[in-house]
């Protein structure tokens, strides 16, 4: 039913091409036709890359639109009462910068040096997730061009091997020129589908290197809360000691 579905949309959606100065009206199962045979795995590639590139959008239009308010729940939790802040933090672990603050604070009293090291392994896994699709725009953004050009190169020689020494000249020829603005077109969606992958993936490079920057930050931010934090607990424990010490004495 869905096949019948798109492919009544398909006959819906038409398209007008310039033909040696004649305008052609096709529609979209037409143009798909005249593509060749590359065009198949180009629209595979397209439905793909489309696919990761929506499911990318609503990754980070949901990861940026509650972020700062998150950071500062939790910041603002560890400055002024420490107690409460891996409650606060455990509240959004489903976040990716609620998951990584809140990965050292569910430690056990950690020294310094294992909430560093939970932060910096938080931080990779988090990143690493966000960079998710990332291989399948590459491989768009390199495909698409080479199989555009196949599909150029093998309609280039369907029509040209038709083509008669004799010929040349005369009105048999005609049909040459259609078939070679054909074959055009599978470079044509190849560089479209390249270029829409090209762009997005830039894009989320970008959002990308800036959660790295927070990340960094925020991370180094909790972690001099928590060593100021050690420090002091380490300074009353020891003068308490010397107190009993004394005491004892």
């Amino acid at each position: 039913m869905e096949l019948i579905k798109i492919a009544k949309v398909a006959k819906l959606v038409t398209i007008v091409i310039e033909w040696g100065g004649k305008k052609d009206t096709v529609t979209l199962v037409e143009l798909i036709l005249k593509g060749g045979v590359a065009i198949w795995p180009l629209l595979f590639l397209s439905v793909l890359a489309g696919g990761t590139i929506i499911e990318r959008i609503w990754f980070w239009w949901q990861v940026l639109l509650k972020q700062d308010q998150i950071l500062d729940s939790i910041m603002d939790a560890a400055l002024k009462k420490w107690e409460v802040v891996e409650e606060v933090a455990r509240k959004y672990r489903k976040h990716p910068i609620g998951n990584f603050l809140y990965a050292p604070l569910r430690l056990s009293q950690p020294d310094p040096e294992l909430f560093h090291l939970a932060l910096e392994t938080a931080a990779d896994d988090e990143l690493s997730m966000m960079r998710r699709g990332d291989k399948v725009l590459e491989g768009a953004i390199a495909l698409a061009p080479l199989l555009g050009l196949l599909g150029t190169v093998l309609g280039l020689i369907s029509a040209l091997s038709s083509i008669k020494i004799g010929d040349l000249g005369n009105s048999s020829t005609a049909g040459v020129t259609l078939g070679i603005s054909e074959a055009l077109i599978s470079t044509a969606v190849g560089l479209i589908v390249a270029i829409i992958s090209l762009t997005f993936y830039r894009l989320f490079q970008a959002f990308w290197s800036n959660e790295v920057r927070i990340f960094r930050k925020a991370g180094s931010e909790l972690e001099m809360i928590y060593r100021q934090r050690w420090m002091q607990v380490e300074a009353e424990e020891y003068s308490i000691n010397s107190n009993q010490k004394k005491s004892e004495n």
